[in-house]
């Protein structure tokens, strides 16, 4: 369903793709709002976690979206994620998704709690 690339710890880019098919579509025949939303949170929390200090964990706190441009069933969503701010307590990302032809099809803003972790949060911490 997804294809990601991530990006090394501390990189600034995670790209991501997703193949528009029917059972992601609404009518008339274009990739769901909430599918683009997705991908996006997929790929801030990937960024996100490949950048947390040790001991700490994530959640999307804020999520933005922009729709310009519909993407049509058969066509693949591509994702790129970058920084806008890597802080302490708190990380922004924006990813741009763009059509097969290259269009713009949304902008998403979603910013991340950091924060630490305690014994029943998912830490970054390998066991």
């Amino acid at each position: 369903m997804h294809s990601f690339r991530d990006a090394e710890p501390g990189r600034n880019v995670v790209e991501g793709e997703l193949a528009v098919r029917d059972d992601l579509c609404t009518r008339p025949a274009v990739l769901h709002g909430g599918a683009l939303m997705a991908l996006a949170d997929t790929l801030g929390a990937i960024a996100t976690v490949q950048n947390l200090p040790e001991g700490t964990w994530t959640t999307t706190i804020e999520s933005k979206t922009n729709f310009f441009a519909a993407i049509p069933l058969g066509d693949v969503a591509r994702a790129e994620c970058t920084p806008l701010h890597r802080g302490r307590t708190t990380m922004v990302w924006q990813t741009r998704i763009t059509r097969g032809d290259g269009r713009l099809a949304a902008v998403i803003t979603q910013t991340q709690l950091v924060t630490k972790a305690d014994d029943k949060r998912r830490t970054t911490e390998t066991k």
